[in-house]
């Protein structure tokens, strides 16, 4: 059992992973060795955009995997973070890839050059 401040970091270091990557999908393995069904459909479902993508291994960081589910009240795998809100799992990325809202979303949030501050 986690104490309270190691629950606070890894909640401090979610919440910095999901400000600093405007497309962030939480999975099981990697978009090139997914590691479950639902995280291989969600990163082709996303690879397809042909945009840049910053991913987490849930597999790799059991913490994270134990939190995220609490911070996003979302309890399963994968989870697509796109601008700091969470899109949905597996189900919804597929469902607004086919109906053709996941590429202008996902083309909008990660542009080709970093933005000015």
């Amino acid at each position: 059992m986690q104490n309270e401040e190691q629950v606070q970091e890894v909640h401090a270091r979610i919440k910095e992973q999901i400000n600093e990557n405007p497309v962030l999908l939480y999975m099981k393995g990697s978009p090139n060795l997914p590691s479950c069904g639902f995280s291989s459909q969600a990163s082709q479902a996303l690879m397809s955009c042909g945009k840049p993508f910053a991913y987490v291994d849930i597999l790799q960081n059991p913490d994270i995997r134990a939190e995220l589910p609490k911070i996003a009240n979302w309890p399963t795998f994968p989870q697509l973070w796109v601008k700091g809100e969470l899109i949905g799992g597996c189900d919804i990325i597929l469902e607004m890839a086919q109906q053709g809202e996941l590429e202008p979303l996902i083309a909008e949030a990660a542009p080709e050059a970093p933005a000015a501050e």
